[in-house]
């Protein structure tokens, strides 16, 4: 499978997670995820590879997250109401957002990036 990286054209982070998947020479397809935000099943998925912490998923340094204070009623939400609103906002979610064969990442950490890539 082909990886699958949802990102912000002007996301530095996004920017360094391309360029560091581009220079280990592997295929990738991109998704603008401000425009496509990832699906439940993709989230939910996600969950599952983060250990289900749901506060990972999403981008609190956004300013969606700060407009809608989400900082005070994201315990308030469960795990459902969280995946319906990160798969109806794409500011809302962490990125870069790369789903692969069994594994995935938010974020970019180059050292989790290179246990995985080499």
């Amino acid at each position: 499978m082909k990886l699958k990286v949802y990102e912000y054209k002007n996301c530095d982070t996004c920017r360094k997670a391309l360029k560091y998947l581009s220079s280990k020479k592997i295929e990738f397809d991109t998704v603008a995820i401000r425009e496509t935000p990832p699906k439940k099943t993709e989230l939910k998925k996600m969950l599952t590879y983060l250990g289900g912490d749901s506060k990972k998923l999403f981008n609190t340094s956004g300013q969606d997250y700060k407009a809608m204070g989400l900082k005070d009623k994201l315990g308030k939400l469960n795990t459902d109401e969280q995946i319906d609103l990160l798969s109806t906002n794409g500011n809302l979610v962490k990125r870069p957002f790369v789903l692969g064969d069994g594994f995935g990442f938010v974020g970019f950490k180059e050292e989790d990036w290179k246990k995985k890539f080499g």
